[in-house]
């Protein structure tokens, strides 16, 4: 019996999970993404690049503006909605294909490129295989580390739930394991980003952008975004 269709992006394609990154605080969170998305992205000006489950639309914007070829991959084709923006007028291109076995030809784009569903996904190893053999050069990831409050996660879903409602449960990852598990495909690490020393949740709770700011300002300043931070963003190369 085959497994089935991996679907998680449908989640993060819908207007309820883009209620999550709405107000301020919300575009604070997208700001500091893309910014740490096309610094880890420099070396590959004018790339192709295939944001895999990317209907969530929150880097189509910026890599389309920042000049990248943009193909967004999605599950279903409801995952289109929230990207027709780009999609609609031939400024980005949008395709639907199974998530862990794309029906696309082996480096095909220059950086394949993955948020908000590794952590998601049951069988993560299968996205990783299929990221890999799809680009050309880079993978760029993101993922929950353990290496941060995610630590202690599973003591404090309930909270993080009550914040944000529509949470859930998700995988959190050690970096030795992601790295190894791209390194089995030929891909080593030569960027990491990560974004949040507090967590995404408290901020939201919060409701303060200008509070937010200030308080992963002096947690960047004092180096422990750097050493705890989470979600991280990934860069790895093709070795060879």
């Amino acid at each position: 019996m085959s497994a089935p269709r991996e679907d998680a992006d449908v989640e993060t394609s819908s207007e309820g999970y883009a209620r999550r990154f709405a107000g301020r605080v919300g575009r604070f969170f997208l700001e500091r993404q893309a910014e740490a998305t096309l610094a880890l992205l420099r070396p590959f000006p004018g790339a192709s690049v295939l944001d895999v489950g990317g209907g969530h639309g929150q880097v189509t914007g910026p890599l389309v503006e920042a000049g990248y070829d943009v193909t967004v991959l999605g599950s279903d084709a409801s995952c289109e909605a929230r990207v027709r923006e780009w999609t609609g007028p031939g400024r980005a291109r949008f395709v639907t294909s199974d998530l862990l076995a794309p029906s696309l030809p082996g480096r095909s784009f220059d950086v394949a490129l993955s948020y908000r569903l590794l952590p998601h996904v049951s069988r993560w190893p299968d996205l990783v295989a299929a990221l890999c053999r799809l680009a050309r050069r880079a993978v760029v990831v993101d993922y929950p580390t353990r290496r941060s409050v995610n630590a202690v996660a599973d003591l404090f879903f309930g909270l993080k739930k009550g914040v944000e409602g529509n949470t859930r449960p998700f995988t959190v990852f050690s970096d030795a394991e992601v790295e190894e598990a791209f390194g089995g495909h030929g891909f080593a690490p030569t960027g990491r980003r990560p974004q949040f020393f507090f967590p995404m949740a408290l901020h939201r709770g919060l409701g303060s952008a200008g509070l937010a700011r200030g308080l992963e300002g002096a947690a960047s300043a004092l180096g422990l975004t750097r050493a705890l931070g989470s979600p991280v963003i990934l860069r790895l190369e093709r070795r060879g």
